[in-house]
């Protein structure tokens, strides 16, 4: 643990943005977590958590602290016939915590293969793909209060989990670090195919009858051939999220764009993939001097070399615009832009 100032952040953030912390610092354990939490001179900093900075867009420098956590261990805290429950460390690699599961023939976490950033920041916004959202194997996190150095438990009622969303997002936004998460695996799988091009890449894959490990590998090769690796183009994976419309409204765009994709989310709302809207907007592959959008994908901004943060946040409402304009849709960022 040690303090340092005028720190830059450029390495701590997958966009690849320059920007400094006024005050930085990497915890190890819920311990020296405590212990920073407790210094005189940084109890009235403002505070700002950093696990992978895959979901971050700096526009500016930090005025305070960021805290990374580095806190790390996998073990198994429980285990029936059924279900085994498996603790993380906070600052654990999400992906590497995805191979362990797999490695331990633990089904339920193949479809989330590859989201990039940690295992503490994987409950804030509920990450999810391919049918597949992190509530559906949670079971409880441990966090601890940035003003007061308690640790609390949260069970899955209690995070008050949406879609991209959960009661960190919203009324205890920045007062908590996560740093343990308890998911509940299984031993006996239920494959889940349905979603995206899984299927149609395991025929091409000539498998037949997949296992986990299956799923897993077809969900890598999906999102390796459409999302840029951000250490070769700055980037936050999918910048928007997929809105959520009314059927009512559904059905009218429908009669006027006959192609728009869906997927039902109840009796009432359908989900539309944001991507295909920005696409239609022509933004697929706009390059703009040193950033745009990337041109396998519409959902992903990127910064090719250089780039301001504002320039990239401008970028994000431009587009915002003119899906409203032409879709009547509001999109809205997944990053945190800061």
């Amino acid at each position: 643990m040690k303090l340092q100032s005028d720190f830059p952040l450029k390495p701590y953030n997958t966009f690849g943005i320059e920007a400094k912390a006024k005050l930085f610092a990497r915890f190890e354990s819920v311990q020296e977590l405590q212990t920073l939490l407790q210094m005189p001179e940084l109890r009235q900093e403002e505070k700002l958590i950093l696990g992978g900075g895959s979901n971050l867009l700096f526009t500016k420098d930090f005025d305070g602290l960021v805290l990374q956590n580095g806190i790390k261990g996998i073990q198994v805290v429980h285990e029936d016939e059924a279900h085994v429950l498996v603790k993380a460390g906070g600052g654990e690699v999400w992906h590497d915590f995805v191979l362990y599961a797999l490695q331990q023939n633990y089904g339920g976490a193949e479809n989330l293969s590859l989201i990039p950033g940690t295992v503490g920041a994987a409950p804030l916004q509920n990450i999810g793909a391919y049918g597949v959202e992190l509530k559906d194997i949670f079971h409880e996190l441990e966090a601890v209060h940035l003003e007061t150095g308690e640790i609390r438990t949260f069970d899955n009622a209690s995070c008050k989990f949406g879609y991209r969303e959960s009661i960190f997002k919203n009324e205890m936004k920045g007062q908590y670090i996560v740093t343990s998460v308890t998911f509940r695996l299984y031993k006996k799988h239920t494959l889940n195919t349905s979603y995206g091009a899984i299927t149609t890449t395991l025929e091409e894959m000539q498998v037949q009858q997949p296992n986990i490990q299956d799923i897993s590998a077809a969900v890598c090769h999906i999102r390796q051939s459409k999302l840029p690796d951000p250490k070769q183009i700055g980037n936050a994976g999918s910048f928007f999220k997929n809105p959520e419309i009314p059927l009512e409204q559904y059905e009218q765009l429908k009669q006027q764009y006959a192609a728009i994709p869906s997927y039902p989310v109840s009796d009432t709302t359908v989900k539309v993939p944001a991507g295909w809207l920005i696409e239609q907007c022509g933004w697929k592959g706009k390059v703009l001097g040193n950033y745009g959008v990337h041109k396998n994908q519409a959902l992903v901004l990127v910064n090719y070399g250089g780039a301001k943060g504002e320039h990239v946040r401008q970028l994000a409402y431009n587009i915002i615009a003119s899906v409203d304009k032409k879709f009547g849709i509001r999109l809205h960022p997944e990053v945190n832009i800061l």
